[in-house]
Parts: C-alpha cells; structure tokens; sequence
C-alpha cells in the first residue's frame, strides 16, 4: 500500500481560481543592476514604458535560442525531453528500492496547480517501486514551506522534491536540504546550484515573445496594442512582459495602454471596455497570462466590435471560445506536463542513472493550426491541454473529465 502524507486544500476558494500562474514569485533576481538591457532591448519603447529591472540580457539570449533547438527524448513524451541537456552524474545516489520520494508544494492555490498535483499524484502511481510518497502543502507561505523541508528531512525521504514558493526566501532550507537527501527542484527556481536537477519549461521570456510576435506579424503597422498583465513585481510575469516589449519596441505597432488585471475577470473586462470606449478600435490584445482571456474577448462582444487578434493561454474556456467564435489567437503555454518529469527525475537519481542539471523542458505554443489537437471535449472550463495526463491512469475523471 502506499502511504501518502498530505495537508493540501480540497479545493482551492473561487478566488484563487483567478489567478492564472504557477510560477509566479515576488523575489527579485540576486543583481538588478546587471538588468539594464542591451542591444535590442534597449531601443526606444512605443508605449511599453522602461525595461523591467528583472530583464537580463543573458536570460532572454538564451531562451530566444531554446524555443528555435531541438529537444531530445521520445518523440510522444514532452515531460521525459530535454533541450540542451547537460548530464551530471548521480551515482552516489544510487541505491536499492523501494523508494520513499517526498514533496515539498509551494500551493494548489489555483487551477494550473491543481491540474498538476492530480497529474503527479497520477505519475506516482505508476512506478511500483515508489511504495511511499509524502507530500506537504505550503499553501502559498514561504515560512511554512520552510518548515515543510525541515519536517521532510526527518521523515526518511530517500528523494527530496521542491516546487519553491518563492526563489531567494526558500533558498536557505534548500540548500540546507542537499547535504541530507538528493534534492529536484520544478517550477520555479533557488539561488543555488545544490540541487542534482532543476526543471522547467523554456522561460517567461519566451512566452512573452511568443505572443508579441504573433500580433506583430498580425496587426497592421500603427495598429493600437492594449497590453494585459496580472501583477507587477512578479518575476516570470515580468519576464513575459519584458520580452514582449523586446518585440513591441521594433515594431511599427503602438502600445496604448499596460494594464494590471488582477487576474480578476470582471476587472478585465472592464479594463477592455474602457479602452474600446476611449480609442474606438483596438487591433490586438497581449496578455502575460491567459486565464482571463475569454473575459476579454467578451468585452468586444458586449461591444458590438470584431475580436482583434488575442494571445491566451491552454485552458479550455479559451480554447473553445476561440474554436466557436473563430478567433485569431495564439495560445502560449507554461505546460503543467511538467509535474510528471520530477518523479521521473528522482527515480533515474536513486537508481544512479545521468539527468540533466537543468533539465529544458520544450514549451510549444497553441496556433490555429494544432488547435484541435488540444480542444479536449468533455473536460472542465479551467483544465490545462498540455497536462500530459491523457495516458495516466484515471483520465479524465480525476481531472474532472468525462469519457
């Protein structure tokens, strides 16, 4: 029998549901001094305003070149690829099973995490040498989760997984951790090298881009761009921002307005409306997350307007409303088929085989084109289509699908 140790919420409150990211934090990057941007970035805005201080030239290099490489590892299996991987050696991990694997989750305070935890759980139940699994909910409180990773060190773990809550306050217990129990890091990142393997999709940097790109090729030159954002101070949100602004800024397209949503739908509605009273015509809406997407497309609808060009994100709602009122869209993804490598990464430690030590996870993008492969029907409004869940037992009911 598995034993599974768990204080997680049984269903996030309805206002949480708004909230549209996994990996957003508040901590700022070691150095913001070092962000001033460089070459490209540092052209002259077109209503973008100034670079984020969390913009770093290097980062943003280095993404625009994952999203154009090729990953390795089987074709049908995102979660198991890698790009660029770079392998390190785990035989002084290695040891005979069972295996107790623990996790350390910085929430399940919104839907993104909610579909990952049921995929993990699902990723766990695969692998019978796994024959216990404690997992500890921090919901959402750096110094609970700090206390979470000093309780799991005294529960025999044989691996140690953190999704951090945030990256420089939980830098410390991780560290900590590494001397003790072999560590995998997902989601978001620590300020330390300590753990065997960090994984994650390519970046904000590249979500950002992804989005900006699409309406530039779409709109007209001079064509009025309304940007969308959650909040500010949030590093892989304003990641997403920062590279958007790389594309706004060399195009001939005008920014008419950044605004902060909240993650709230009615507050992006609103938003959406005032700037279709104040201008008369928006061409493209941006948006660093998707989760409200659909709010603002109804917007142009209560408005007797056509839909311009939108970037969203996986959810459903989205996907069929773009499907239904033939939209040009583009939905760019942070996939949530992410939590099932973690468990796939620790196995592969304890039994001493090479994982990368930052394991690059392909991050594709929704277009008009593959849309249909990832309208999935029978599943809820707030399930993401790049869980990775279709092959694990118990889909689609444990993601609250029917058959």
């Amino acid at each position: 029998m598995r034993s599974y140790s768990r204080r997680l919420l049984a269903s996030a409150a309805l206002a949480a549901l708004t909230l549209p990211m996994a990996a957003c934090t508040s901590d700022k990057p070691v150095s913001s001094a070092s962000a001033a941007p460089a070459g490209p970035a540092a052209r002259e805005d077109k209503g973008t305003g100034a670079q984020s201080k969390f913009f770093m030239q290097a980062d943003y290099d280095a993404q625009m070149a994952m999203r154009r490489a090729q990953p390795t590892g089987p074709a049908d299996k995102p979660w198991e690829q890698s790009i660029d991987p770079r392998p390190v050696d785990t035989a002084e991990y290695k040891k005979a099973g069972p295996y107790h694997l623990c996790f350390s989750n910085a929430a399940v305070n919104n839907p993104w995490r909610q579909v990952g935890w049921k995929t993990m759980q699902a990723e766990v139940a695969l692998h019978k040498e796994i024959t216990e699994f404690t997992a500890l909910d921090a919901e959402g409180k750096d110094d609970k989760q700090i206390s979470d990773i000093a309780e799991l060190q005294g529960k025999g773990c044989d691996a140690l997984i953190v999704s951090p809550n945030t990256t420089a306050t939980l830098t410390p217990a991780v560290a900590g951790a590494c001397p003790k129990v072999p560590v995998i890091v997902f989601d978001r990142g620590v300020q330390t090298d300590c753990p065997v393997t960090f994984i994650k999709p390519i970046g904000g940097y590249a979500f950002g881009a992804e989005a900006a790109e699409f309406l530039v090729g779409k709109v007209r030159a001079g064509g009025k761009i309304l940007a969308l954002r959650i909040l500010p101070g949030v590093d892989v949100l304003e990641t997403r921002w920062s590279a958007a602004k790389v594309a706004f800024d060399q195009s001939d397209l005008e920014v008419v307005g950044v605004e902060f949503t909240d993650g709230d739908a009615a507050k992006t509605k609103s938003i959406v409306s005032d700037y279709i009273q104040r201008y008369g015509k928006i061409d493209g809406v941006w948006m660093d997350a998707g989760a409200t997407a659909v709010a603002a497309v109804e917007a142009f609808e209560d408005a007797g307007r056509p839909v311009p060009p939108i970037s969203g994100e996986d959810q459903q709602d989205f996907l069929r409303k773009w499907s239904d009122a033939k939209l040009t869209a583009i939905a760019p993804t942070y996939p949530t088929y992410q939590w099932r490598t973690p468990i796939i990464a620790a196995l592969k430690i304890l039994k001493g085989e090479q994982v990368p030590k930052v394991w690059n996870l392909p991050q594709p993008a929704i277009t008009q084109e593959n849309l249909a492969t990832y309208l999935k029907p029978g599943m809820p409004p707030l399930h993401y289509a790049l869980c990775g869940c279709e092959d694990l037992p118990g889909y689609p009911a444990k993601w609250g699908g029917s058959s």
